[in-house]
């Protein structure tokens, strides 16, 4: 019998076997990708992450896709179209904001973007677009630019992680960007450092993400939410009730799949 995950698990994962720091060569990771099976946790992943500089090289390919623009607001409505083009399946767009002076001015040439593009038919009204904020404290640029994507219907993309340790946000950061999206209804996905389900020494546990957020979404303090994402006690977090989480926690790139997929087996997450 194929293990199976419980729903919150499902899709959790988005495939970003190409970035650092696992940087596997396109050819190497669409293979890996296209292979994965059940057994090694082919349920847990969402879609395969990518440039958009790298579409023309996937033609063909099958599987979902999570684009990563690497322009501006003005090259958004590109990789879309392309995917059209190319038959390809357009599950999710990501573009980080570049203009730090201005953070809200960019959010809202992004927010115009996306809104000509779907004007123009190149992206369908129900491919999300994450836009990702700067991995700072949440002050009021930070802030003004998350009331831009949330008043647009968009979606928050948290950077949890990095090659290098200064890289990881402190758990308070993260705790006040959760809750920054929560108090504005907004879905959000994270990307980078979050390979094991607990905390650890290098970084953030991706269980503790998901807990911490419903802890979040249920009126707990940011005390408590921060000794949540702080916490290493795995059996206590794998006990908590992650009911409804992914509503606002969508999924979090990662360049392994493997590690997450042991970690919950580990834990006795797979059934």
């Amino acid at each position: 019998m194929s293990p199976s995950l419980e729903p919150v698990f499902a899709r959790l994962i988005d495939d970003a076997a190409i970035f650092p720091p696992g940087d596997a060569p396109l050819p190497d990771a669409v293979a890996a990708h296209a292979a994965r099976t059940p057994e090694d946790g082919a349920e847990l992943v969402a879609s395969f992450v990518l440039r958009d500089t790298d579409l023309p090289s996937v033609r063909g390919l099958e599987a979902p896709l999570s684009v990563v623009v690497t322009g501006g607001a003005g090259q958004l409505a590109g990789p879309a179209g392309l995917c059209g083009r190319l038959g390809l399946r357009l599950s999710a767009l990501e573009i980080a904001l570049r203009d730090l002076d201005d953070l809200a001015g960019n959010a809202r040439r992004v927010v115009a973007a996306v809104d000509a593009a779907r004007v123009e038919g190149v992206l369908d009204e129900d491919v999300p677009v994450f836009v990702e904020l700067p991995q700072d404290d949440p002050g009021h640029s930070w802030l003004a630019a998350a009331d831009e994507v949330a008043g647009a219907e968009l979606r928050l993309k948290l950077r949890t992680g990095g090659v290098e340790a200064h890289h990881v946000p402190s758990s308070a950061t993260l705790a006040a960007w959760i809750d920054a999206a929560l108090d504005r209804e907004t879905p959000f996905k994270c990307t980078a450092g979050l390979h094991h389900a607990v905390r650890h020494d290098a970084g953030h546990g991706f269980l503790n993400v998901l807990a911490a957020t419903r802890l979040a979404f249920d009126g707990g303090s940011r005390e408590e939410v921060v000794a949540t994402l702080e916490s290493r006690d795995a059996a206590a977090l794998a006990a908590r009730d992650l009911t409804g989480v992914r509503r606002w926690f969508t999924s979090f790139g990662s360049c392994s799949v493997a590690e997450p997929w042991a970690d919950l087996r580990e834990l006795g997450l797979v059934a």
